[in-house]
């Protein structure tokens, strides 16, 4: 079966007609997966293709098929690669790797100082970001602007991130610092090396992180019982930190 070949630009304002489908798959994604992320409107989707900060990835057909875009944080000196979607019928495809290089590329030639990170419950996108040279880090290497933290309002997890005062929650932490970073290489064959270590740690984690809300609400009048129960050494380092509660 041949492989399906996709193309991914730079938006601009010519690609303002595919914000609507990119919310509405955003929020279905979301949905889907039972967790949060922070909600876009249209109309701010379109300003990012204004402003040169998304790529957008269609079939050679022409049928949308993906999209990314960048938010800067702190003055500029921390982004993120946000909102990355990929649409249904083209997930495990590859896309989202595509997609996620070309939004790092743009990320570093529009800010080459910035530090780059990202929050994800994924090791599928803990992987491909590890394959850019991301590591993951605790909450508190990430830009403490209040604006951006605003933006995990909309996630069901929100409750839990404010209990820990924005030092952890379910999702991992990466970053890319141009200033002091291993090589992609390097990154790449921790994940590798370490990736079911990470599994584990992230499964146990985010029990130890529901455990309590979950014996709140059972707690609660009239709640139903439940009594079941569900590279290098800085890196190795890291991974034990970023795991810290």
């Amino acid at each position: 079966m041949e492989q399906q070949q996709f193309k991914i630009v730079i938006a601009d304002e010519s690609y303002q007609d595919f914000a609507q489908i990119i919310v509405d798959e955003m929020a279905s994604s979301a949905k889907a997966r039972g967790t949060g992320i922070a909600k876009r409107s249209p109309d701010y989707i379109q300003q990012k293709m204004r402003e040169g900060k998304a790529v957008i990835a269609f079939t050679e057909d022409g049928i949308w098929a993906g999209f990314c875009y960048i938010e800067t944080w702190s003055h500029g000196e921390y982004v993120a690669n946000s909102g990355l979607i990929v649409s249904p019928p083209f997930r495990k495809s590859g896309l989202a790797k595509m997609i996620k290089k070309k939004i790092f590329e743009l990320s570093r030639k529009m800010y080459p100082n910035a530090k780059i990170f990202g929050l994800t419950t994924g090791l599928a996108v803990m992987k491909i970001n590890s394959e850019l040279g991301y590591e993951p880090v605790t909450y508190s290497e990430l830009t403490q602007d209040d604006a951006f933290w605003a933006g995990c309002k909309s996630c069901v997890n929100y409750e839990i991130l404010m209990s820990k005062e924005r030092k952890n929650c379910m999702c991992t932490a990466m970053l890319y610092d141009p200033k002091d970073h291993y090589e992609p290489e390097e990154t790449t064959q921790d994940f590798k090396k370490h990736s079911k270590l990470y599994e584990r740690f992230m499964r146990i984690k985010q029990w130890k992180l529901l455990a309590p809300f979950l014996k709140h609400h059972a707690e609660e009048p009239g709640a139903p019982s439940n009594k079941g129960g569900n590279g290098g050494g800085g890196m190795i380092k890291s991974l034990f930190h970023f795991f810290h509660l």
